[in-house]
């Protein structure tokens, strides 16, 4: 049995950690399966994962191959197996989209030969740039209803409720991805028709007449009109497109659930991956949220899963991937946990050139922050590489093969095409054999937050497709890209975490906010904000509520429509937009309790008329005021309207004035650390500590001002991450607190991975600790002090035997 449930996967009864590695079974020669599983299962994963190409098998329609017939790679049913006979769940992702550089993303190339009216137009009715689809088209569906029908009944006998080891189906892949990237809505003949259709739905005759000042009966019209749309009706179009695509997708998915599940595929997960990270950067990731969060929230049995490409975790993105984590969790269900589908690992080598070379500390850190922020299951993505072989019928495209890269695949994975591995595997395997030494403790464990909340608007993310000849769409978007991440991410969200807060995040736009639940709540503000959502913030005040905001005062609504709710509420009046020139160099000064301050530069600013409350920060030769704090009902606002520095002290103050406190802190003063904790309904707690630059720290630990760990200095080495036990029981062992941390627990020991020059172990149990040689034992009272003998630098290794 398999439940999703309190943000957890159970499994038989059990919260589990499911740690998994992507195998590609059809680049790899029937005979290297097991070498690639051997290699696997030495991390300690638990999962193997894989797409199911559906190019690969019905190269020819109708001509149907899962079990290797004419190519032994191809034998699905073999490969599951396969794991199952090793101890592994799977995870089967039988698109019909996959992806992963393979020609057409996966789809037959005989799919859009006998199906020409799925493939979309583009804006001005020019041809679409990518190989996307119309989802919904009546063919596509049939083909892919076929395809379903086909590997669903190799799945459906495996599925681990029916004795076998796949615990979970993922629908398509990156749904609605291609047509944001090339900005090229799936304008089809039937999508414009269902799209009219959508729009009678939602709206009255009346409204839709106002909203689009022609006659949408007529399609031959409609489509030249929605294609090359005019100023008058841009941004309702921009809107409307919006919330269509994802009424759109959330059908698709439904549909292949349906299929999936006439075929037998039940009671297990339905996975949707989610896509956005682009340069290694998590600013465009939330757009994927946008588009795809009513697929996996529409009903039970549903699991979101990101794909995180970010690198190296370092001060620069950091605080990227805690937003996407944060930000899911904020539209998932109170049921839905955290997972990633494609977890990024390897040394970067996309391009087969050596170049974009990663730390091998990039896996560790990032799953660290990962599994500390709630995620239950990681796919590591690409964990073997592989062959692509010589597609038949040959295409003739230049290489014949089934995909893009050439003959060899997954340059930059772990372990390479030919089996080698490659200096990024041992530490990935530390980090996911520490996972697993302690994961049925994790398995049930939430992050601990500090009173502060984070606001996702989802609406402020719905800028995947405008008109380039639309000056109304540019406005909207270019502001809405300004100030929902990039400076609001790089400043004000780094300094937060920096000053050590811990915050989740609140779906402002679709969920009630209560400010006895969320104190405090941190709003990357922009020019453009619905009135709903206006309005939800000044109740919120009124109630007690305060609202640290960054970027602007909203002035209009989301259809450029005047909109000054909030703005009237907290009694300021807009004077105008400054912004830096190659001749004027905008620079900020502090007032109030913000002075005093250096001045510093910046490139923009709103300035404003404030009746009441106190000025922060000022305009250097005008003194028009950019920054301040105000009193609204029974709350308060610091509204910082400014590209304003990542002053850490600066942000620290403002949340302690609107009444959060960070209660975890350390002494380092320059920065470069991360700590959170996570506890169960034990109250066992696990405390994670990230070094993000590349030499040791010395610090000293603190919580609600008490010092953690009896007081004693830690060293975090460079590039360096730990997560220590605080009162945690094993085998009645409770470990109070260890300044080394657990890499295996058995009946009568427990292993751990040294990280101090001397490490300290404390422990309350009845048992007799067994002497050795590599530590002393002290005595006192209840408690039992185990202090080694060895520096972790020179051997790192250390158990601790009981009797």
């Amino acid at each position: 049995m398999i439940e999703i449930k309190n943000k957890q996967i159970i499994i038989d009864g059990k919260p589990q950690i499911i740690m998994s590695g992507e195998i590609h079974y059809f680049r790899l020669d029937k005979k290297d399966w097991q070498d690639r599983i051997n290699k696997l299962k030495a991390t300690g994963c638990n999962a193997v994962s894989s797409y199911i190409p559906w190019i690969c098998h019905e190269s020819c329609e109708g001509m149907v191959d899962l079990e290797g017939k004419y190519r032994p790679e191809l034998d699905l049913g073999g490969f599951i197996d396969l794991c199952k006979g090793n101890g592994l769940y799977f995870l089967a992702r039988p698109g019909p989209f996959v992806m992963a550089e393979m020609k057409n993303e996966g789809i037959p190339y005989w799919v859009y030969e006998k199906h020409p009216e799925i493939i979309p137009a583009c804006w001005d009715n020019k041809p679409i740039t990518t190989k996307t689809v119309d989802y919904l088209a009546p063919g596509f569906l049939q083909e892919v209803y076929k395809w379903y029908g086909a590997v669903m009944q190799v799945i459906a006998p495996r599925l681990y409720t029916k004795g076998g080891n796949i615990i979970g189906v993922q629908l398509d892949n990156e749904v609605g991805m291609l047509s944001w990237v090339s900005n090229c809505p799936d304008f089809t003949e039937n999508t414009l028709v269902d799209f009219v259709k959508w729009l009678k739905e939602k709206y009255d005759e009346k409204t839709l007449r106002l909203r689009y000042p022609f006659d949408i009966e007529d399609m031959e019209s409609f489509a030249i009109k929605i294609r090359s749309p005019k100023e008058e009706y841009a941004l309702e179009l921009f809107r409307d497109l919006g919330y269509y695509m994802r009424n759109r997708f959330a059908r698709y998915i439904a549909a292949l659930r349906s299929y999936a599940e006439e075929f037998g595929v039940k009671d297990i997960p339905f996975f949707v991956n989610i896509h956005g990270t682009s340069n290694g950067r998590g600013f465009t990731f939330p757009i994927g949220i946008s588009q795809l969060y009513e697929s996996y929230t529409q009903a039970p049995g549903y699991i979101a899963g990101s794909d995180i490409y970010l690198g190296n975790l370092t001060m620069d993105n950091f605080q990227d991937l805690y937003i996407i984590n944060s930000f899911m969790d904020a539209v998932n269900t109170t049921d839905q946990p955290l997972t990633s589908l494609e977890f990024e690992c390897g040394d970067g080598n996309y391009g087969n050139t050596y170049g974009g070379r990663y730390d091998s500390a990039a896996v560790d850190l990032k799953t660290r922050m990962c599994i500390a922020q709630g995620n239950k299951l990681l796919n590591y993505y690409l964990f073997s590489g592989g062959i692509n072989y010589i597609l038949e019928p040959k295409p003739n495209d230049g290489n014949d093969r089934i995909a893009t890269t050439g003959e060899r695949h997954g340059f930059a994975a772990p372990i390479s095409p030919e089996g080698e591995l490659n200096y990024t595997y041992p530490r990935m395997a530390r980090i996911i054999n520490t996972v697993m030494a302690v994961s049925d403790k994790i398995a049930s464990m939430k992050e601990e937050h500090d009173e502060v909340a984070f606001a996702f608007i989802p609406d402020y993310y719905m800028t995947e497709y405008y008109y380039s000849k639309s000056n109304k769409m540019k406005d909207i978007i270019e502001n809405l890209t300004m100030n929902r991440a990039y400076s609001a991410w790089e400043t004000m969200i780094r300094a937060i975490l920096l000053a050590n807060y811990r915050f989740g995040s609140i779906d402002l736009q679709n969920k009630p906010i209560d400010p006895k639940n969320i104190p405090v709540l941190v709003v990357a503000s922009a020019r453009y904000m619905d009135f709903n959502i206006q309005q939800k913030l000044v109740d919120y005040m009124k109630e007690g509520g305060n609202i640290l905001l960054y970027g602007e005062v909203p002035q209009l609504d989301m259809e450029g429509k005047s909109c000054t709710i909030f703005a009237d509420a907290i009694n300021v009046k807009e004077i105008g937009i400054r912004k830096s020139s190659d001749d004027f160099y905008l620079t900020l000064y502090a007032d109030g309790w913000t002075a005093p301050r250096p001045e510093v530069r910046a490139h923009f600013a709103q300035t404003f008329q404030v009746k009441k409350g106190q000025a922060l920060l000022r305009i250097h030769g005008t003194d028009e005021v950019c920054g301040f704090e105000t009193q609204v009902g029974k709350g308060k606002i610091i509204a910082i309207t400014t590209n304003y520095v990542c002053d850490v002290l600066f942000f620290k103050t403002a949340l302690e004035r609107l009444g959060a406190k960070a209660a975890l802190s350390h002494d380092y003063l320059q920065y470069g650390i991360f700590i959170t904790t996570t506890v169960n309904k034990e109250k066992e707690r696990f405390l994670y500590i990230i070094n993000l630059d590349d030499f040791d720290k010395e610090i000293h630990l603190y919580e609600n001002g008490q010092k953690l760990l009896d007081g004693q200095k830690f060293v975090i080495q460079g590039k360096d991450g730990v997560m220590l036990p605080l009162n945690v029981f094993f085998n009645g062992v409770k470990i109070i607190y260890s300044t080394a941390e657990i890499v295996g627990v058995e009946k009568n020991s427990i292993k751990f991975r040294l990280t101090q020059p001397q490490d300290i172990i404390v422990l309350e149990t009845d048992r007799e600790v067994i002497a050795s040689q590599d530590y002393n034992i002290i005595k006192k009272d209840e408690r039992i002090k185990v202090v080694s003998k060895k520096h972790a630098k020179i051997n790192n290794m250390f158990e601790i035997g009981f009797k």
